[in-house]
């Protein structure tokens, strides 16, 4: 019996020795399942990462291409003519310029050049009237310029002028000045078939050809500050 006892003991032990060299067998042998797992999928991410050199070759190819037809078409343009902004609201004057443009604007209306008398000013701050000067009353020298005694003619003009378009000239400085009709400052080979029309209001097809001959606008224009002084109407050149 004792024998037999032993003999199964030897048994057990070499069972036990035997499982454990194959648990370890098995152990070592994972990490290198693992590395080859690692390797094959760095490989992978390798396979879909940007070509640098590729992109740099796109980029040189960029460079490389030649400027499109706008490009091209900008570079050709030349700044055009500054032309003025012609304005016909009379709401975007300072209040002393808006006031005073209706106050002449009503003297011409009444048919009594005499009104204006208020407007003109005296000394300094005198409406030139003539680029030449001249002597004596103000009204006086209006009825004179018109081909009426009356003076119903030069109201009639001054009119038409205040009811045209305006420009804003010198804005910012000491000399800024609004100014009726804004033909004074504008080219007359640039105007429009509209605005021909609306400087026919005012000249006639003779006194167009005379400026011309001149180069610019040389008919009566009036002028207002932003402070509300009148400062001329004046015809010539």
């Amino acid at each position: 019996m004792l024998v037999k006892y032993i003999l199964t003991m030897l048994i057990a032990a070499l069972l036990s020795l035997q499982t454990g060299k194959i648990a370890l067998a098995q152990s070592s042998s994972s990490p290198a399942i693992q590395e080859d797992n690692v390797s094959d999928e760095a490989e992978e991410v390798s396979d879909d990462e940007p070509d640098e050199d590729a992109d740099k070759e796109t980029e040189s190819n960029v460079e490389d291409e030649p400027k499109t037809d706008i490009q091209s078409d900008n570079q050709a343009e030349t700044p055009q003519e500054s032309l003025p902004a012609i304005s016909y609201d009379l709401n975007a004057l300072p209040f002393p310029t808006r006031r005073m443009h209706e106050l002449i604007l009503e003297a011409t209306k009444s048919g009594d050049i005499e009104k204006l008398r208020a407007y003109i000013g005296t000394g300094d701050s005198k409406t030139m009237l003539s680029l030449g000067g001249f002597d004596g009353d103000p009204i006086d020298y209006l009825k004179q310029e018109s081909g009426d005694d009356n003076g119903h003619e030069i109201l009639a003009i001054l009119e038409e002028i205040l009811q045209a378009g305006y420009v804003h000239l010198d804005k910012g400085t000491e000399r800024e000045l609004y100014v009726w009709p804004y033909f004074f400052a504008y080219p007359l080979d640039k105007l429009s078939d509209r605005q021909m029309v609306e400087l026919f209001r005012i000249v006639t097809y003779g006194d167009l050809q005379d400026m011309q001959d001149f180069g610019g606008y040389i008919f009566y224009r009036a002028g207002i500050t932003p402070t509300g002084r009148w400062t001329f109407f004046v015809a010539g050149d």
